[in-house]
């Protein structure tokens, strides 16, 4: 299904939409927001960040690969929320909170243990609250699979997934060809640079067993694409055979059919992370969700309206949509 999305005249291009947000858009933490640490079963921890009064409906946030809570489509949605009549809580997968983990564990694609485990405390405190989620690229694929996991048994009112690499072998071939290796070399750097860290990190606080584990991947400063990195680090650490392993267990399409939460997946044609291969036909989709595709709008990008007054287009539909199944309370 198409939406009714049209990039802004002076963002006609797929990089342009998604280069602008990620380096122009200007966002500030909204000044209620509260940091909570949760401790995970493996001893872990996860930094989540409220934006609650306690009353309202809740919205779970998930943001995409080298993102964070601090990510501008996740500090614009928790502005745009509390106009609407609800409350948001954003997961910092491991890592990404701005303190470095305790474990050589990292987050991935298929990645689902942390949300399910934020799922299940966030249920345990709030029984009866309604709930939602929404998750951004990397993010959206964690959040797709997991609810095809869970199908009956997650108890939530809607989702969103944005810009998500529905099959993630394409994506990692996609990101090897023209000026979509810009993209890549970016990412790799900061994953490169972040496994640096986390070794060094996990050697000063004593966690030698930890260290280890991530000396043992090898030497990945000439890694020069995702199927490589995968292939080294996700497989090496996570416990996949491979990349293709990991890339076929983790990629969401297949998961699809068995969601069972009102689902809308919003995709760009010309997304330079991935090509129109990834998106899926109405027979792999549950009755639940609901695809729309926009001929524009790039990677999380989606930027309408004028030089001075660019719009996101994103917020207003997942705004609409939200506002379909997720009633507030006071309601």
């Amino acid at each position: 299904m198409h939406n009714a999305f049209r990039p802004a005249w002076w963002l006609n291009s797929p990089h342009l939409q998604t280069i602008y947000p990620a380096l122009m858009r200007c966002t500030s933490t909204p000044s209620d927001i509260s940091r909570e640490r949760l401790t995970t079963p493996d001893g872990d921890f996860l930094d989540i960040d409220w934006c609650d009064n306690g009353e309202q409906a809740l919205v779970i946030l998930l943001h995409g690969l080298a993102g964070s809570s601090r990510s501008g489509y996740i500090q614009g949605l928790q502005h745009m929320l509390p106009a609407k009549g609800f409350a948001s809580v954003a997961l910092n997968f491991r890592g990404c909170s701005g303190e470095m983990n305790r474990r050589a564990r990292c987050y991935h694609s298929g990645e689902t243990e942390d949300i399910d485990f934020l799922y299940g405390v966030l249920r345990q405190r709030f029984p009866n609250r309604p709930m939602a989620a929404i998750g951004f690229s990397l993010g959206g694929n964690v959040l797709l699979k997991w609810l095809g996991e869970q199908g009956y048994t997650v108890d939530l009112r809607a989702a969103v997934a944005v810009s998500v690499p529905l099959v993630l072998s394409e994506c990692a071939s996609k990101l090897d060809h023209g000026f979509s290796k810009i993209y890549r070399d970016y990412l790799l750097r900061d994953l490169k640079h972040y496994m640096r860290d986390k070794h060094q990190h996990l050697q000063n606080i004593g966690q030698h067993d930890q260290a280890q584990l991530i000396s043992q991947l090898g030497d990945i400063t000439s890694i020069k694409s995702f199927w490589q990195y995968d292939d080294r680090v996700v497989a090496g650490l996570h416990g996949f055979a491979d990349a293709h392993d990991y890339y076929q267990r983790s990629s969401s399409r297949q998961f699809l059919k068995q969601i069972r939460v009102p689902t809308l997946v919003l995709q760009a044609k010309d997304d330079p992370f991935m090509t129109e291969r990834v998106l899926p036909t109405k027979a792999e989709l549950s009755e639940q969700v609901q695809l729309e595709v926009s001929a524009g709008g790039g990677h999380v990008g989606f930027v309408g309206g004028s030089l001075f007054r660019p719009s996101y287009w994103l917020e207003e539909r997942i705004g609409r949509y939200l506002q379909e199944y997720l009633q507030p309370i006071s309601d």
